[in-house]
């Protein structure tokens, strides 16, 4: 067997068409994961939080991952791909319409609820448009593909910040200065008013959303097709000998790695905001900030299209990444102002191609046990949801020390470093 075919079976049709189509839903991926570091400060000063409570955005967006993973995958085996991109698109569009009366209401588990809706469709997206950057081609130049796919993500990124910090934050230090004179009734009318600027972005956001899903669903992108499938139900072995997705280790390390790798990257970018503020800076310029982390993942991307496979195998761009992320926290930790904030920005640059690196390295040579892998290593985006939470409770203890909590992203840099050099490896078929 080749390494092209090792996974799974590329889909027929039209190729260019179906790159298109994806590159599409990894903008989507990207303008409505990262509206997440506006929201953060946002509904902190609208809902009035403290700052665990305040991660509490990012935990019901990526908790959702967990949750629903495998009901994806299982939704996936049933109707199929393409269908399930569709089902996605229309489940985001419900959780967009739920921020109308969770604005209206200025209800903070209204807006988490929402949220967790998002992430609902998004993780039956992910699941479903991964492979299929995957196996459109060779996988030691997957990394390449899912680059591609990750300017997409972080270009659109960058216009939802843009977008939504101008409408939410176009005078805020006015609107801070004026709530903060105000108190009783007073106060919570124009902290209501406040939370009413969100209804607008995410109803747009709602009927873009339906018109794609309509779109997807009339594109007739080609099936997904497992080599060698057989019930899994039964328990008949793949070829090499394997019953059960738990019998593949370096699935299972790849799973971990997604988790500590989308933790450290989601807290660089939604916590820096805040961190932002804390160094001096005010909440205009610091909401923007994400922007430049952003920029720092694109500038990454593009080198992972120019570099991999042909200059740099994607192993070891994965193994240059966990290093230069020990070494920009370490950076982070030890100076300060805007010194320390370029250091956190950086982070996203050493981020860039971990995800592109992890993902082929976890899913190589899984054959039948694809869908089921990829939802298990979708259920890994929970990182996103678990490593902030901990981040805003580390600094609630501390006093609201919003740099020293960063310490924690060590650790997970060193494993996504073990991963890279040798826990791949472990249990691959020759």
């Amino acid at each position: 067997m080749t390494d092209k075919t090792a996974t799974v079976a590329a889909p027929r049709g039209n190729t260019t068409q179906a790159m298109a189509i994806i590159a599409t839903l990894f903008f989507i991926f990207g303008f409505v994961t990262w509206l997440n570091s506006v929201l953060i400060p946002f509904l902190k000063q609208a809902c009035e939080l403290t700052d665990f409570a305040a991660y509490l955005v990012a935990f019901a967006f990526y908790i959702s991952y967990f949750v629903m993973a495998i009901p994806s995958s299982l939704i996936l085996k049933k109707i199929g791909f393409p269908k399930g991109m569709s089902l996605g698109l229309l489940t985001i569009a419900v959780g967009s319409v739920i921020f109308i009366p969770a604005a209206q209401m200025r209800s903070y588990p209204v807006f988490l609820f929402g949220l967790f809706v998002q992430g609902t469709g998004l993780a039956l997206l992910q699941t479903a448009s991964n492979p299929y950057v995957t196996i459109l081609g060779p996988i030691e130049s997957a990394a390449k593909r899912i680059s591609i796919m990750g300017i997409c993500n972080k270009v659109a990124g960058m216009i939802g910040i843009f977008v939504l910090v101008k409408l939410l934050f176009s005078d805020t230090q006015h609107i801070s200065d004026k709530i903060n004179s105000l108190t009783g009734a007073a106060r919570e009318a124009e902290l209501d008013l406040l939370a009413s600027r969100l209804i607008t972005p995410y109803a747009v956001m709602a009927v873009v959303l339906l018109l794609l899903a309509f779109f997807v669903r009339k594109a007739h992108l080609p099936e997904i097709n497992q080599e060698n499938e057989v019930a899994t139900e039964e328990g008949a072995a793949d070829q090499y000998g394997r019953t059960s997705v738990f019998q593949i280790p370096y699935l299972m390390l790849g799973v971990l790695c997604i988790f500590l790798y989308v933790g450290v990257e989601v807290l660089a970018i939604d916590s820096l905001a805040l961190y932002g503020e804390y160094t001096g800076l005010a909440k205009d310029v610091a909401s923007n900030l994400s922007i430049w982390c952003l920029i720092a993942f694109t500038i990454g991307y593009l080198i992972g299209v120019v570099a991999i496979p042909k200059y740099l195998p994607q192993k070891n761009a994965l193994v240059i990444c966990a290093i230069l992320g020990v070494i920009f926290t370490i950076g982070a930790l030890t100076t300060t102002g805007n010194t320390s904030i370029l250091f956190i920005i950086l982070l996203s640059f050493a981020h860039s191609l971990m995800w592109p690196g992890i993902w082929p390295l976890a899913i190589n040579k899984l054959g039948k046990f694809t869908k089921t892998g990829s939802a298990l290593l979708i259920m890994g985006i929970a990182g996103g949801a678990i490593v902030p939470l901990i981040y805003g409770a580390i600094v609630d203890s501390v006093d609201g020390n919003r740099q020293l909590p960063y310490v924690l992203m060590i650790p997970c840099y060193l494993y996504i470093l073990y991963f890279a050099a040798s826990g791949h490896k472990k249990g691959l078929p020759a």
